[in-house]
């Protein structure tokens, strides 16, 4: 069984910083996409930024600039680093994890964790 376990979130003033962490444990296979999601409420979820086992990293429009995505293997950690955090990111944020490198353009994920709640105010 595959489990992500996010950490980090918080509330930051606009302009500030946060660092997301997701822990995945139980995941076995050598090929990966890791990525983080968010849902805000009454808006569907949508994709922030993923990278794979090459190291290829994607990011949505609205953050890139600001996020950075990044994998501690050593630490079997996935980063997202966020600077310059506007009152449109405020959210609940999620990571996942796929074996298919591909998973990122298809927005489609088979492990999910619970999610780290993000809170910007002005």
């Amino acid at each position: 069984q595959v489990y992500l376990v996010e950490s980090g979130g918080g509330s930051v003033q606009a302009g500030g910083s946060l660092t997301l962490s997701c822990v995945p444990s139980g995941y076995t296979y050598g090929s990966y996409c890791m990525a983080w999601f968010r849902q805000a409420p009454g808006k569907e979820r949508e994709g922030v930024a993923a990278i794979d086992d090459f190291g290829t990293a994607n990011y949505a429009d609205s953050v890139k600039g600001r996020f950075t995505i990044s994998v501690e293997s050593a630490k079997n950690l996935l980063l997202l680093q966020m600077n310059n955090l506007k009152p449109e990111d405020p959210a609940m944020y999620y990571c996942a994890i796929d074996q298919d490198r591909r998973s990122w353009h298809f927005g489609e994920f088979d492990y999910w964790g619970q999610g780290t709640q993000v809170t910007v105010s002005s």
